[in-house]
């Protein structure tokens, strides 16, 4: 399976999740953070994630007289790469929205169910804007976005922090007008105003 193919499952969205900071977790810590999943279940995505090279074995110890593995994420495995993101149909991108979606809900719901969850002091967001923006503010506006995220990625675990999913999703709602059909339309009005 490639990197897209092992990514586009909610589980294994979630254990990837897990991973983020240079996390080292067992399955077993794997399990509590996707308590509805079966174990049996979680250990089959985690043998997925380590066939295809996203996760792999930090360290092994003994524990009780069994092995116990830790898995490290293997970040630059983990994305999927421009030339695959342009070779997707509309159904694959159908397809890898609901998978991210529906991992996104599973964590939403996993955050609500922890005893003691206050969505207002996490400072919990999950507004909508719609917003106007020409094909030149659009990617003045990712580049703003991917300057403020990506240095923060590299940040590890500490007492101080805690892991925050944040999703940004951007799409057009309604289909831009290309110059092509603007300049039509303009000759258009000007043949009925004549």
């Amino acid at each position: 399976m490639d990197s897209l193919e092992l990514l586009a499952h909610p589980i294994r969205l979630r254990i990837v999740h897990a991973m983020g900071g240079g996390r080292l977790q067992t399955p077993a810590q794997l399990c509590a953070r996707i308590p509805e999943a079966s174990k049996a279940t979680v250990y089959r995505h985690i043998d997925l994630l380590v066939g295809g090279g996203i996760l792999e074995v930090a360290e092994e110890r003994r524990v009780r007289g069994a092995v116990q593995r830790h898995y490290r994420l293997r970040q630059d495995r983990a994305v999927i790469g421009s030339e695959a993101v342009r070779a997707l149909t509309p159904e694959d991108h159908r397809q890898a929205f609901a998978t991210a979606m529906t991992a996104l809900l599973a964590e939403f719901n996993a955050y609500l169910d922890h005893e003691g969850t206050d969505p207002v002091a996490d400072q919990v967001g999950y507004r909508q804007h719609a917003l106007w923006l020409s094909p030149a503010e659009l990617e003045e506006m990712i580049g703003e976005l991917r300057a403020a995220i990506a240095p923060r990625l590299a940040h590890r675990p500490s007492p101080e922090r805690a892991q925050y999913l944040l999703s940004p999703i951007h799409f057009p709602v309604e289909v831009p007008q290309r110059e092509a059909e603007q300049s039509s339309d303009a000759g258009a009005d000007q043949e009925t105003a004549t």
